[in-house]
């Protein structure tokens, strides 16, 4: 798969142990397979984003696992369980994903499909009120 790399996020990853590194590209080439059309970019000094018509995912390497933060507005549904930590959250939930951990690929990329979605559909803040005013 081809997409326009970001220098900076190449920079974030290629600084990680390579456990992380191996999980963010995973994560980097799930993300782009959902949507050729998903732009990389830095925001908040140093953590990745990946962007399309809004947010759709941010990156950031913790001591132990990496976080995987989706931005959906607690409106993607989750029937493969893959969301770890934020279900009570209204704005966006996370996957922490340990070493050793396998990445559900169909899932995360049906998820990011969903996420994608809502974002061209006018973002979840849009639908959210939009479906407490039907």
């Amino acid at each position: 798969m081809t997409y326009e790399a970001d220098p900076r996020v190449d920079d974030y990853i290629d600084k990680l142990p390579g456990w992380q590194q191996q999980i963010c590209r995973d994560v980097r080439e799930i993300v782009h397979e959902a949507d050729p059309e998903v732009a990389e970019t830095i925001k908040r000094t140093v953590q990745p984003y990946f962007v399309l018509d809004g947010n759709v995912c941010a990156l950031l390497a913790t001591k132990d696992h990496v976080n995987l933060f989706l931005y959906d507005g607690a409106i993607v549904p989750d029937p493969e369980k893959i969301v770890t930590h934020g279900h009570g959250n209204g704005t966006g939930r996370q996957i922490a994903i340990y070493e050793g951990d396998p990445i559900n690929r169909p899932a995360l990329r049906r998820y990011f499909q969903r996420i994608i979605a809502n974002n061209r559909a006018g973002g979840w803040r849009k639908l959210k009120a939009a479906a407490s005013n039907g």
